[in-house]
């Protein structure tokens, strides 16, 4: 009996031993260890070699009926995998071909959860599973993201709206630093957010690959971030005004209903030892499923035209401008002539609520047969819940009109609902061969990868806000690629023509200037991921700088290639585009005077013509004050540029070797 018992207690501290065991995975390079303990909590933390970067205490998932991730933590089973392989983007808004290299560890625990975890050389992420028979309800999950509470972080800031939730929100924050130790609890914001420890690493947070589950807020938690998730939706109204949408009245006490077997969306933590590094990284993209699709040849990337930023504001034009026909037709003309291959009908050409109530001003046929003649396609504004009332019907009335892209607005939220709103938008939108992009929207986050005719999206304090606010500054826009841009795709909508130093800026509607120079507003073209990129700028103004706006208009929009030469995080950066056997190279200033020098010796040996764009003498003074000329260079030139307060530069090198 004695020695049946001494076996027994051996047998216990065995399992409890292994229950506990800590396990490890390097990079593929081996600058990063992540080591994961499993005991009363499942905990991590995430090294560059003997520095912590980062940690968590608890990865934890709760279910209504008060099962839970962290009862009895027993690790039944364990995997690790390597993974090299080549991933090939479907729409090259970077590059064409990505390398997808990592260590993989799965975790499966007694209980019916398990977790997968995978370190890259330039990040971590993990998910969580569940193998459970019937369809289950999530109560909540525990996400925790602890650092140096020294830590600056840059994140952005949204304020609550009065007659709504806060998580209602257009995912349209202005992005500032503040010290980490100085946020306090009650602010809310949304993924990515990133952080400078003071060792020097720099990370960013975010969420990725959302599917049927809401998307992850953060605040302030202890000495880090931790996660928040918008509780499931009992009850909508329609709210009235000039843009209805659905507003959450009542919530429920979970945040999920989901299928039981299923794996969650990624929580993920992207690593850069330099500022330069984020813009780079690939990684959330990765993360995302592969697309099941096959054929991408009918999505189209480019340029467009819109013209709701500047109200139509058109003169010297032999018509009344406005919604009708004629000020559409400029519009195609003007697309045509200096390269861009879409012009945007934004919100009026149709009733909101009936998208086949067309504006009695607008004949659709002649402006249809119009831009088929000028190749030029039409892209349509809709509001996102009159397109889901009509979708099948709509979508075929666009394929009638030869429709390549359609905008959806004001979805306002990222509830499991919202989030199952988006892939049925961009399911059916496939079927019909249309690409997507959403607005008032949260950040692609992977979903692009899905969904590859979700071109672009919104997610973004963009050019619009120059109408109403003083927000979209140097400051700001500078920050957004080293923050938002890590989540995929923006559409910002640059190009503004009238621009003003910050002590001259008024928000005037009908009239919008930027904050900053011309030359800042171009370079975002280069410098902001997106494949269909939209210019906002009045065309009357830039019909009268046509060398300016044929040199907008040469700017692609899918890359070959993609390098970050310089830059600081809300500061500058400095990037380097190829396509085909052409570069484009743009900076974007922050609000101090900068001198950079520009070496260009990762380009091909030979001559190239190269065509800059640049801040004017006065542009410190007067905006829109820029200098076109023209120079031979080679890898051996060292060129230097000034950029002014909010200023920016682009250059072209176009070979000269065939």
């Amino acid at each position: 009996m004695k020695q049946l018992l001494t076996f027994f207690i051996a047998l216990v501290l065995c399992f409890n031993g292994f229950a506990q065991r800590p396990f490890l995975l390097y990079s593929p390079d081996s600058a990063l260890r992540l080591e994961i303990i499993t005991g009363t909590q499942l905990a991590y933390k995430l090294f560059a070699g003997t520095q912590l970067l980062q940690s968590s205490s608890s990865v934890d998932l709760k279910l209504d009926n008060g099962l839970q991730l962290s009862d009895k933590l027993v690790v039944s089973m364990y995997k690790y995998r390597k993974v090299n392989e080549l991933v090939n983007v479907a729409v090259p808004y970077r590059r064409p071909v990505i390398s997808n290299h990592y260590q993989h560890l799965e975790l499966i625990f007694k209980q019916p959860f398990s977790v997968e975890f995978r370190l890259y050389n330039n990040g971590m992420a993990y998910r969580i599973g569940t193998r459970f028979k019937d369809s289950i309800i999530i109560k909540y999950e525990t996400a925790i993201f602890d650092v140096d509470s020294q830590s600056v972080v840059w994140f952005p800031h949204i304020d609550k709206r009065p007659e709504a939730d806060r998580f209602h929100t257009s995912f349209e924050g202005i992005y500032k630093k503040e010290l980490l130790s100085g946020i306090p609890d009650s602010m809310l914001t949304y993924a990515p957010v990133t952080l400078s420890l003071p060792n020097g690493y720099h990370l960013s947070i975010t969420d990725a690959n959302l599917y049927d589950y809401p998307g992850m807020f953060l605040q302030t938690a202890n000495s880090g971030l931790q996660g928040v998730f918008a509780p499931y939706p009992l009850r909508e109204v329609m709210t009235e005004g000039e843009f209805p949408q659905f507003m959450v009245t009542e919530r429920a006490n979970y945040i999920a209903k989901i299928k039981g077997t299923r794996m969650l969306p990624w929580r993920a933590v992207l690593v850069a030892k330099n500022d330069i590094d984020l813009p780079e990284n690939d990684m959330i993209y990765l993360l995302g499923d592969p697309t099941t699709l096959t054929d991408f040849s009918w999505i189209r990337p480019g340029k467009g035209t819109d013209e709701w930023i500047t109200g139509i504001n058109l003169f010297n034009v032999p018509f009344e401008a406005g919604i009708n026909t004629a000020t559409y037709k400029y519009y195609i003309d003007f697309a045509r002539r200096f390269g861009f291959d879409q012009v945007m009908l934004d919100a009026g050409w149709s009733d909101y609520r009936d998208l086949f109530k067309i504006n009695p001003n607008l004949d659709m046929d002649e402006l249809v047969a119009y831009a088929k003649k000028n190749d030029v396609k039409l892209m349509l504004w809709t509001l996102c819940s009159t397109l889901d009332k009509q979708l099948d019907a709509a979508l075929a009335q666009f394929n009638k009109w030869g429709v390549s892209s359609i905008m959806t607005d004001f979805m306002d939220r990222d509830d499991q609902p919202m989030v199952n709103f988006y892939h049925r938008i961009a399911k059916a939108c496939a079927e019909h061969k249309i690409s997507i992009m959403f607005h008032g929207a949260f950040p692609p986050k992977g979903f692009n990868r899905t969904w590859p005719n979700a071109i672009t999206q919104e997610g973004v304090l963009g050019a619009e806000w120059n109408i109403w606010s003083d927000l979209a500054t140097p400051e700001h826009n500078v920050a957004i690629a080293y923050t938002r841009m890590l989540a995929g795709p923006l559409d910002y909508e640059p190009g503004l023509l009238l621009n003003a130093q910050k002590d001259q800026f008024r928000p005037i509607g009908k009239n919008p200037m930027s904050i900053g120079t011309r030359c800042h507003q171009l370079a975002m073209f280069v410098v902001y991921d997106s494949p269909l990129q939209i210019f906002s700028g009045n065309i009357s103004q830039g019909l009268k700088e046509p060398v300016f706006m044929e040199f907008l208009g040469s700017i692609p929009t899918t890359w070959d290639e993609t390098r970050i030469l310089q830059g600081k995080i809300g500061e500058y950066i400095i990037t380097a585009r190829r396509k085909g056997n052409d570069w484009f190279i743009a900076g974007l200033n922050n609000s101090v005077a900068r001198e950079i020098d520009l070496s260009f010796d990762f380009i091909t040996e030979g001559d190239y013509k190269m065509i800059v764009c640049k801040d004017g003498l006065n542009a410190h003074n007067y905006g829109s004050d820029y200098v076109l000329n023209e120079m031979l260079v080679n890898k051996s030139t060292e060129y230097n540029l000034k950029m002014a307060p909010g200023g920016g530069f682009l250059v072209k090198l176009v070979s000269k070797t065939k």
